[in-house]
């Protein structure tokens, strides 16, 4: 017999996981069904973008992730200098300083889902979703009724064990890697190419004089290059390294990458404790040729987009395509919003997909000793400083951003589709209330005791240590004149309007919620 849930989620990865927190939460009925027989034990991803830890920070979760982070604070650049082997030529901030509130740190992959998962089963009341141990089989999707929202058109077979069952969902999302079984059954391609030039990389610990082991560091050397990302625990460290021409992927053997990194390393000595981890690969950019199946079926992360590692953008990137996904499903399946809403998964994620592996091809052709003048890698690093931080993806206008229809002059520091914001209340002659004039909304009568228990939001007053007063400047928000800015659930902003634009507000939120959820006031995602 069949068994029937509203989201059918394929992978328990950095996409998958996102996605299905944002189901739970909103308390939409969801299975996850994962490959592997438990959670992932080791990550291969773990650089954590500044704006990864602000999603974190909207789960509840950053505190955690940052006590048990390295934080990087800088980044060394090291080149060849003649028969003096390899020197420090420069150094730099590693986040521009204002960019974020947060920090750019590095935790392993596993320990990431981790956290998630936690609070996963905190918002399913330890009901398990998770499934360990399906392989999907096949996809199916039944035409006919695709154009019922409430019909179960997709029919995934799975097998474990040798037995094989099979889900009805009204939705299912291929979370499933690089090699998607979901993508394979859908009949779509990734298209894009692979180097020729091959890389290794491996977490070790290391024995060695060279003075910023423990700082994100390239070494650009005739012998090729290394990226080193400093791991948490202070003594594992990851090794990024270009093999020499002519190397085979599948050949490689964890000898050659110890050769290789000795020599590049010269003349600083290099030995290896010990190897937690290693592999090889060829560069490959990929996108596919298509992001979803009538809007039931929708790949995220590897899943439609693969790309080098030395960015750092890989598993940011994924689960910010379930961040973005999850909220989006978990509004239509409740009845928030109508199904037109998942066509912007599509067009946001599919370009910032596309912008991905331009950067990335860029990025890796830089970063290569063969290609470039001195310095030159550097300087791109500075100036990609906003991209690799995670600030930059700009989506296009639909029913959930207007930039044009927006008067971005009120809010200069603000700009429309980018996810940069978060509820603020700026005080200024405009808002002099006291509390007993605030809204019951934003007062609200909770917990066992029915006691009233304010929300906190951010006030640009004055304060009894130094350094306030500066919110207005932050969000280039004219104090005398005022601006109202609509922030989506996942923190990107819809639209800027004026204060008083009461009318203009209830027709942009008609586009994205159904009409009468959009009038009466409750406009709570």
């Amino acid at each position: 017999m069949a068994r029937k849930t509203d989201v059918l989620i394929c992978g328990s990865g950095s996409a998958g996981i996102f996605a299905g927190t944002w189901l739970a939460q909103y308390g939409v009925n969801f299975t996850m069904l994962e490959r592997r027989p438990g959670p992932m034990e080791i990550g291969q991803a773990d650089g954590v973008q500044c704006r990864t830890v602000e999603i974190y920070e909207s789960f509840g979760l950053s505190e955690d992730l940052l006590r048990e982070a390295y934080h990087i604070l800088e980044v060394c650049f090291w080149s060849d200098d003649g028969e003096a082997g390899i020197v420090r030529k420069s150094r730099t901030m590693d986040t521009e300083n204002g960019l974020s509130h947060m920090p750019h740190v590095i935790l392993n992959q596993a320990r990431m889902n981790g956290l998630m998962l936690g609070k996963l089963d905190s918002l399913t009341g330890g009901e398990k979703r998770i499934e360990y141990g399906w392989e999907i089989k096949k996809l199916e999707i039944d035409e006919k009724l695709v154009g019922d929202p409430h019909s179960y058109c997709c029919k995934v077979t799975a097998e474990k064990e040798g037995k094989e069952e099979i889900w009805l969902a009204k939705y299912v999302l291929g979370c499933d890697g690089a090699h998607s079984t979901v993508r394979s059954n859908l009949g779509y391609r990734m298209i894009g190419d692979t180097t020729d030039t091959v890389w290794g990389v491996m977490d070790i610990y290391p024995q060695t004089d060279f003075p910023d082991i423990r700082r994100k560091s390239t070494v650009h050397s005739a012998h090729g290059s290394i990226l080193i990302i400093p791991r948490e625990g202070g003594s594992l460290v990851r090794f990024y390294i270009q093999l020499p021409p002519g190397s085979q992927a599948k050949e490689v053997k964890l000898a050659d990458l110890q050769n290789t990194a000795r020599k590049i390393f010269s003349p600083y000595k290099l030995d290896f404790s010990d190897t937690y981890w290693w592999s090889a690969y060829t560069i490959g950019q990929r996108l596919a040729d298509n992001f979803h199946k009538d809007y039931r079926v929708f790949l995220t992360g590897d899943a439609c987009h693969t790309h080098s590692p030395k960015a750092g953008q890989g598993m940011n990137v994924s689960l910010q395509d379930g961040y973005n996904l999850g909220w989006k499903l978990a509004s239509v399946l409740r009845g928030i919003s109508p199904q037109s809403l998942l066509r912007t998964y599509v067009l946001e994620r599919s370009k910032t997909a596309a912008d991905l592996i331009a950067f990335d091809r860029v990025f890796s052709r830089k970063f290569s000793s063969k290609e470039g003048k001195p310095g030159e890698f550097a300087d791109y690093f500075v100036k990609s400083g906003r991209y690799t931080a995670g600030f930059t993806a700009q989506y296009d206008d639909s029913e959930l951003t207007d930039a044009k229809g927006s008067k971005q002059q009120l809010a200069k520091a603000c700009p429309v589709a980018c996810g940069r914001s978060r509820a603020s209340v700026l005080n200024s002659k405009f808002v002099e209330t006291q509390q007993e004039d605030i809204p019951d909304y934003y007062w609200p009568v909770t917990g066992k005791w029915r006691i009233r228990d304010l929300h906190k939001v951010y006030v640009d007053d004055e304060h009894y240590n130094s350094g306030h007063g500066y919110a207005y400047e932050k969000y280039g928000v004219d104090p005398e004149v005022g601006a109202m800015v609509v922030v989506r659930p996942d923190q990107y902003i819809s639209r800027v309007m004026e204060l008083d634009d009461i009318d203009g507000l209830h027709v942009f939120f008609q586009g994205c919620l159904f009409s009468d959820i959009a009038s009466n006031g409750n406009l709570h995602l």
